[in-house]
């Protein structure tokens, strides 16, 4: 499950400003989303003379252990060229990143101390932190940071500058989109991807409800008997659902994305059902699909049949472990055939087959960067 980490950053050697937004993109690469990030302030060295520093603190969102958040900052300090020297002790740095809290955790391993050990002493640590945290409760200390911050006797005098990092996700712009609709065959992700764009993109998820369906697993036990009546139910189930979410405007989302289009219902269905089942239900389709908006936007993820058996496995479904490779492979068929004669759709084929976009964060940025293109 996804954890905000709290994260203090510094520099004060060659380009300062540059050095901050730097590591804050290699974060936003390595380490998760950027919720929010501080006013940057100058501040004096802290222990020792030296330049002045630039400091910051930013709210990261991230699936990652505590202990392997900690090891990509020291990649991301060594990457812009810190050389962190032993039991020298302060000294002047081009960049420095330190965890101060990891939600309410306490932790206290070979490579990492959480909450960090002198926060609450250090102004050019928790008047940044206040800017984005300060009803956050020290799980030691037992006070808010605005308490910490009141109570600091460190009388440094820092100084906000006018120039603001920039958040890496705003690379990504979906502003002219109303609603995105993610497809793709069983097991391919799509679910997934909906669900971690409307969370990184303020947008309105809309998922198919197939859970309720009575008719599916008894459709994988005798395919003949219940394809019509599940088609039927689907086809039912789909129009209402998406007739309400797309009807209910909500003010507070950018934007909406679902992780199935209506048109599933026709291509599933001509793989299901005998001829005369499908002329039916087809006319049935076009009657109630011409009354359903478009999304502006169709992301259709391919997966090789291999990949997707692997997948249906791993979420285990019972209902789904005996789904043959052959009504994959047709369904994937049935799509690519509907998207190569689309003209109402703009529509983007991505291939994930070689991608792991829930387990590795990099193909997620790569994804979106294919969205965006």
């Amino acid at each position: 499950m996804a954890k905000y980490v709290y994260i203090s950053i510094g520099s004060n050697k060659g380009d300062r400003f540059q050095n901050l937004q730097l590591a804050v993109n290699r974060m936003f690469d390595l380490v998760g989303s950027i919720e929010n990030i501080s006013k940057v302030y100058t501040s004096p060295a802290f222990g020792f003379e030296s330049e002045e520093f630039l400091n910051a603190c930013l709210i990261i969102k991230t699936e990652l252990l505590p202990d392997k958040v900690m090891q990509y900052l020291l990649d991301i300090e060594t990457e812009l060229g810190r050389t962190r020297t032993e039991g020298v002790g302060y000294e002047a740095r081009v960049i420095d990143l330190d965890i101060i809290f990891f939600e309410d955790e306490i932790i206290n391993t070979q490579l990492l101390q959480v909450p960090h050990p002198e926060m609450q002493k250090r102004r050019f640590v928790i008047l940044p932190l206040n800017d984005i945290a300060s009803g956050i409760v020290h799980p030691v200390l037992k006070h808010t940071v605005r308490a910490l911050l009141n109570n600091c006797d460190d009388t440094s005098e820092l100084v906000a500058i006018d120039k603001h990092l920039e958040n890496p996700i705003k690379t990504f712009n979906f502003s002219h989109r109303n609603f995105i609709a993610i497809e793709g065959n069983i097991g391919a992700g799509k679910t997934s991807l909906a669900t971690k764009m409307s969370e990184d993109f303020n947008a309105k998820l809309v998922l198919e409800r197939f859970a309720d369906n009575p008719f599916l697993p008894k459709f994988y036990d005798d395919a003949m008997r219940y394809a019509f009546p599940l088609e039927m139910s689907f086809l039912a189930d789909r129009y209402q659902q998406i007739s309400d979410d797309l009807s209910q405007l909500d003010l507070f989302k950018d934007f909406i994305v679902s992780d199935y289009d209506v048109f599933k219902s026709l291509i599933f269905s001509r793989i299901t059902l005998q001829e005369d089942e499908f002329k039916l239900y087809r006319k049935l389709f076009y009657i109630m699909y011409k009354e359903i908006a478009k999304p502006d936007l169709y992301i259709y993820l391919y997966q090789n049949t291999e990949r997707l058996q692997q997948n249906i496995k791993k979420r285990g479904r019972d209902y789904e472990q005996q789904i043959e490779d052959d009504y994959l492979n047709k369904i994937n068929l049935g799509y690519l055939e509907f998207l190569k004669n689309q003209t109402e759709l703009k529509v983007k084929i991505i291939d994930i087959s070689d991608m792991d976009f829930v387990a590795n964060r990099a193909d997620y940025l790569n994804i979106l960067k294919l969205i965006c293109s």
